[in-house]
């Protein structure tokens, strides 16, 4: 391995406020009670609030997300500052240096927009007080949070993955773009495929968007099972829109290029909407479980803010799943193979064209996968075991169809992701599958997504009722035009 591939900086030195040793002691006990009062405090008001039904309201909803992003602000920079002070060091690795400043950006933006939702709730308080209910609703409330944690991701993932690229150039990887080869390297099948991929890419966007649009324009939707799928529906369009253009652009200009840059930014969103809709799915399949085996507390224990916290953790955990890996590539040096395949930058293909060695990549990718695959699996089937013990006890095969019903669609979402998935990672592997391999990896990242709408739709009752509304709606709209 050449060292010219690597970047030549493994650390920097945070001079920190003071060069003198006698004011040290100071500023470390000074900055100690800060950040306790700080964590502490913040930690008071998230527990007040969850612990008083009385304080679930919009402005104390808000409160509580400020509370916790000030919680990891603070952590983000002052254990650190409090460790160097004790152990008389100054260096922070570069990976830690890129992590440090991916969630300051992301929780100083985060403060930023929730200020804004929070100046906002007080407007529609007292401007409008008769219709601050209706207005500030927990749908409400709940998308301008995730679009907060959102924007402020995106933000900081931005300004991240710009730092390698303002290194000199003998301080970077040896690799400017890696080439992707694809599902066939035969030209007569490239027009086909840009076909197939286009129709399935629009069925599927399409689709998505009328299922958010039909649950937004219909207030007989507005309940928990629906705000997740409204969730679902947007994480399919991103994880469309994350793999499927790029593949589109290139078959036209008969191009299998992608930036080291643009490969590293399809690696985050492709791993933060898999495991978004992980996540999602086990968050339905809970709803779900709720609602057959408690009927009677079913709207007392999924509440607004319950909804909102496992929606609100899922993109986090996600995101913070996402950049795990996304920074650990940075770390690897690519000397010259760059031919991927694949239709995209699937991160166990990238790890294998490195040639530095990759096995701490390899290591949390399985570790991570175990931990935050199992953990969710493993809540998904207890739900579904319950649920079918308690639908097996209902005397009526009536009953019983009526309380399967409420949970066919998820479950064939369920089995068509899960299948595909486990199909693709845990069957073994040959070296001489990798197209194969590809090809069967369509299956969880581009139709399972398509599939997804219709099968909500056409399984489901009142998303058809609503889907004809919003249909004829939008039609009688354009004839009046």
């Amino acid at each position: 391995m050449e060292k010219g591939n690597q970047t030549s900086i493994t650390e920097f030195l945070l001079l920190g406020l003071s060069n003198w040793a006698e004011q040290w002691q100071l500023l470390f006990v000074l900055f100690l009670w800060l950040y306790l009062l700080g964590v502490v405090g913040s930690l008071l008001i998230v527990l007040a609030i969850s612990s008083d039904p009385h304080l679930h309201t919009p402005m104390y909803f808000f409160l509580t997300n400020l509370s916790l992003a000030d919680i990891c602000f603070l952590s983000t920079t002052v254990p650190k500052m409090l460790v160097n002070i004790q152990t008389h060091e100054k260096s922070i690795s570069y990976a830690g240096c890129l992590t440090q400043m991916y969630f300051f950006i992301l929780f100083g933006g985060l403060d930023h927009f929730l200020l804004t939702g929070m100046a906002y709730d007080r407007y529609e308080a007292i401007c409008h007080p008769l219709h601050y209910t209706t207005i500030m609703s927990p749908r409400l409330c709940s998308l301008l949070v995730a679009g907060s944690w959102i924007f402020s991701s995106l933000h900081a993932l931005i300004h991240t993955l710009l730092v390698p690229t303002v290194m000199s150039p003998g301080n970077q990887t040896g690799i400017l773009e890696f080439l992707l080869l694809g599902l066939s390297d035969r030209a007569e099948q490239q027009e086909l495929l840009f076909i197939l991929f286009l129709w399935m890419y629009l069925l599927g966007f399409l689709g998505s968007l009328f299922i958010i649009l039909a649950i937004g324009s219909d207030p007989h939707l507005h309940t928990p099972m629906y705000f997740f799928l409204t969730n679902l529906s947007l994480a399919d369009v991103c994880l469309l829109s994350t793999t499927v253009p790029n593949m589109l652009v290139n078959i036209q200009t008969h191009s299998k290029s992608i930036s080291y840059a643009g490969c590293l930014v399809q690696i985050y969103f492709f791993i933060l909407f898999i495991s978004l809709d992980h996540f999602l799915l086990t968050g339905m399949a809970y709803d779900r479980y709720v609602a057959i085996c408690h009927p009677l507390h079913y709207t007392t224990i999924m509440s607004p803010w319950l909804c909102a916290l496992m929606v609100s953790g899922s993109w986090i955990i996600s995101s913070l799943h996402a950049l795990t890996h996304t920074l650990l590539v940075l770390r690897l040096s690519f000397c010259s193979d760059n031919k991927i395949h694949h239709f995209f930058c699937e991160p166990t293909q990238i790890i294998k064209l490195s040639c530095t060695d990759p096995l701490i990549n390899e290591v949390l990718l399985f570790v991570l996968g175990a931990l935050l695959g199992l953990g969710p699996l493993t809540g998904l089937l207890f739900s579904y075991n319950r649920i079918f013990s308690t639908i097996l006890r209902i005397p009526s095969a009536r009953g019983r169809y009526k309380a399967f019903s409420t949970c066919g669609s998820h479950l064939s979402v369920v089995s068509l992701f899960y299948g595909t998935t486990i199909g693709v990672y845990f069957v073994p592997r040959s070296p001489h599958m990798a197209r194969k391999e590809s090809i069967v990896s369509v299956m969880y990242s581009v139709v399972t997504p398509m599939l997804n709408p219709f099968i909500y739709s056409l399984r489901n009752k009142d998303m058809k009722v609503a889907l004809r509304k919003f249909i004829s709606k939008k039609s009688g709209f354009f004839q009046r035009l």
